[in-house]
Formats: C-alpha cells, structure tokens, sequence
C-alpha cells in the first residue's frame, strides 16, 4: 500500500476536509474511525473552553511538507503527529522558553522538550497511548497564525475539536 493522499495529487492545498479527515484517519489511527474519535473526544474534554486542536503534516496530506517524503517513510511510527491548540488561555500552559514569538506561537511540546509545558505532558501521554506510542508534537498558538500557515504557508489542517477563527 502506498501513502498517496485520496486525491492522488501531491497538491495538499486542494484536499478537502473530508480527505484530509480520511488520510488523518489512516495514516495516524491505522484505518481506526473509533481511535480518532477517542482522540477528538480526549481532547475536548482536556481543553480549556474556546481552544480549538488541529491536526497538521504529512498525517493530513500524506506527505512531508519539508521535503515531499511520504507518511511513515522512513519506516512504521516514524512520522509523528502535529497537534497545534489554537486559542488564548491555552498560550498560558507554556514556560517562557516554549516560545518561538512569545504570546504568539510556541515551540513543539516532544520527548525533549517535556519542560516547556508540563501541565500539558500528561494530555500528550494519553494521546500517544491512543495511537499506539505513536509520538504527538503539542504546539499552541493564536487564530491568525494557523490561518498564515494554512494560506500563505501552504500547509493544511484538519481541525479536531473546537473553531478556528480565521478572520
């Protein structure tokens, strides 16, 4: 089986929610529907009100946004995930030192990074048990930054839980 996105196109920005939905499922849950909506459903219970998660990467497009290479290139549970909560209080779970633009957008909460935000390090632990150790890069950061990233940036996103205000 070959990790091409449901449209076939290396073209991520024209995949609709529906597909990105569809290569989420498969890619990072194994074909699972019931493992991503346990994820969804963690989530939402854990995030503090008006946060919204999405999901980001090759997990939503197949592919590599670096480099074009597929999901799982390098071998089974290679890829991580690219969770980024978007919303104001969130931003409030991360040390000083967990920011790229302080206030704005943080660094990825990950294996080596566990002290930037360590009230979030058992919700990442949780998340990575539903997708069988599979690792989970935590981020959090403001609505227009996911907007510049998805728009400018080219880089899509499959939003799990919440809204993302866009405007």
């Amino acid at each position: 089986m070959t990790n091409e996105n449901t449209t076939g196109s290396a073209q991520p920005g024209e995949l609709t929610d529906d597909q990105k939905r569809e290569n989420a499922i498969r890619f990072a849950f194994d074909g699972d529907t019931k493992r991503f909506l346990e994820f969804c459903k963690l989530l939402a219970s854990e995030l503090p009100p008006n946060t919204a998660a999405v999901l980001g990467g090759s997990s939503v497009t197949g592919f590599r946004w670096e480099d074009g290479s597929p999901f799982d290139a390098d071998g089974p549970k290679t890829s991580d995930l690219d969770l980024t909560l978007v919303g104001d209080e969130i931003l409030e779970h991360f040390t000083l030192t967990g920011f790229y633009v302080p206030g704005v957008h943080t660094r990825p909460l990950n294996d080596e990074t566990l002290d930037i935000a360590p009230d979030l390090v058992p919700l990442r632990e949780e998340l990575m048990s539903i997708v069988n150790g599979r690792p989970v890069n935590i981020q959090a950061t403001r609505d227009f930054y996911v907007f510049i990233r998805e728009h400018l940036l080219g880089q899509p996103y499959l939003t799990l839980v919440g809204k993302v205000n866009e405007s």
